[in-house]
């Protein structure tokens, strides 16, 4: 939606602003990356959660795209997307709900990697007879849930009970989630391989049991940038690398100039005896999220910027009450605290996207010449 001549000036603070330049050329970099590499691109918008953001990442208004609640798959429906997976092992209560958005005419697949669960959609099938598709989730690297690669028994009894019950089986969904602990591109580009790799392995045994596997879908913003051969693959899923976050560019996937989300804050005042700046802007408007605390450079709660995006020297916001961020520079470094007199305003990069996103309910879409250009609505719940 357009926005009311709004600036960077008369904006409520904290608010979150997204800059659409920065996002547009980092969707237009993994899809030409892509392509070169021969397989399709379904975009992951858990982060994004906004279907103006989802038009600019997406293939065709249509889709295809990745959802993490089906509160989005709901949202996203609404807009006029019809190609969809739920990324997230369903639970039995939820197949009604996912019958219902599949009755709007999407294409709404699930995943699961358990007889159990199986068992409950060829159920579902049975009485509803809305033929589902499923995707077997595998696991890449020991990162959180998927089937072994390894444990073709269980693939195969797991696709054996879909197709007697009616539903259809799609094919396998890797996530290598484990990336997120790595930093060099040639360990970025082994995991990239190993979960190519495993989910060739999976279908393999599937096809093997002569059972259908149309699709063979990989993916996290690590492996998406640092992939070099994609045989056997058909889609890759991203997300995060769109909008970027201080993580990422930790891991080395996205590149501090190209993180698109900042959140404009608003100088409160200052503790001049301990060199702090406070804002207006504490963990309800960036988040909890302290992952780059694990990583080589800690960025505290988020990285000072001046209005224009440009980070300040060493100013991070380290620490953070809910509606007050403490401001200060780095321990260990010389530079000098900026003159930030109360009333000044800066823009925080934050640590996770995803997590700082769903403290705010749109983003304040920045134009190239870094006005705000229109107010862009999101989602949140589940």
């Amino acid at each position: 939606m357009q926005n009311d001549a709004q600036t960077l000036d008369t904006l409520q603070t904290p608010c979150l602003l997204l800059d659409e330049a920065r996002l547009r050329a980092n969707v237009d970099r993994m899809k030409a990356h892509l392509a070169g590499l021969g397989v399709g691109f379904r975009p992951h918008l858990k982060t994004a959660k906004s279907l103006d953001v989802a038009r600019i990442a997406m293939t065709n208004p249509e889709g295809p795209a990745m959802v993490s609640t089906l509160r989005e798959a709901e949202y996203f429906a609404e807009g006029g997307v019809r190609d969809m997976v739920y990324g997230v092992g369903i639970a039995p209560g939820k197949l009604a709900r996912v019958s219902a958005i599949r009755s709007r005419g999407v294409d709404l697949a699930v995943i699961l990697d358990s007889i159990e669960q199986a068992e409950a959609v060829a159920a579902h099938v049975r009485d509803t007879g809305d033929r589902v598709p499923v995707l077997i989730e595998v696991d890449a690297d020991g990162h959180r849930s998927g089937i072994s690669p390894d444990d073709g028994v269980t693939l195969v009894g797991i696709g054996q009970r879909l197709a007697q019950g009616g539903a259809v089986l799609r094919g396998v969904l890797l996530h290598a989630g484990d990336s997120y602990s790595l930093n060099d591109p040639a360990a970025l580009a082994a995991a990239a391989e190993n979960e190519r790799a495993a989910a060739v392995k999976a279908a393999e045994s599937l096809r093997a049991a002569r059972l259908p596997c149309p699709v063979v879908s990989v993916g996290s913003t690590p492996t998406a940038r640092f992939a070099r051969d994609l045989t056997g693959v058909t889609e890759v899923r991203a997300g995060v690398f769109m909008i970027g976050d201080l993580f990422q560019t930790g891991v080395g996937s996205v590149a501090m100039e190209d993180i698109a989300l900042t959140v404009l804050a608003t100088v409160i005042g200052h503790q001049r005896a301990k060199g702090w700046i406070i804002t207006d802007a504490g963990w309800m408007a960036l988040s909890r999220d302290r992952g780059t605390a694990r990583q080589s450079v800690d960025q505290g709660y988020g990285v000072v910027c001046d209005l224009s995006g440009r980070p300040y020297p060493d100013l991070i916001v380290a620490d953070a009450n809910q509606e007050h961020g403490i401001v200060v520079v780095r321990r260990g470094s010389t530079a000098a605290l900026p003159n930030l007199p109360v009333g000044s305003r800066v823009r925080i990069l934050p640590n996770h996207a995803c997590a700082t996103g769903a403290q705010h309910d749109c983003y304040h879409a920045l134009d190239s010449a870094g006005a705000v250009g229109a107010v862009w609505p999101r989602i949140n719940g589940w």
